[in-house]
């Protein structure tokens, strides 16, 4: 019996391709009653055309435990490092239609 698995661990693989990382300096957050879209873009100075580089869908109440951890993490983070300064975004530089926030 000592070398059961506890059933509330999970075992989480990560391939070398995700480890990796995609770079992103826009989130586009859109939602439905049933989900919420993130799209992470890479938008270039000077280049008028920008690609989402990933999407990632959750449902509502997976979007509300990521938003505290988030916060959580920032709030950790300072602590550490100091206050992360915010620069402002001017506009959006495309709308994909309905409700929208930018990160």
């Amino acid at each position: 019996m000592a070398d059961q698995k506890p059933e509330n661990q999970i075992n989480i693989e990560l391939t070398d391709e995700i480890a990796e990382g995609i770079y992103s300096n826009l989130a586009i957050i859109t939602h439905s009653q049933s989900e919420f879209i993130v799209d992470f873009v890479k938008l270039m100075p000077g280049v008028p055309k920008a690609k989402v580089k990933s999407r990632i869908i959750l449902t509502p109440q997976h979007a509300k435990r990521l938003l505290r951890a988030l916060a959580e993490n920032v709030q950790k983070f300072e602590a550490i490092h100091g206050q992360i300064k915010e620069t402002e975004f001017e506009g959006m530089p495309f709308s994909l239609g309905g409700p929208t926030a930018q990160a």
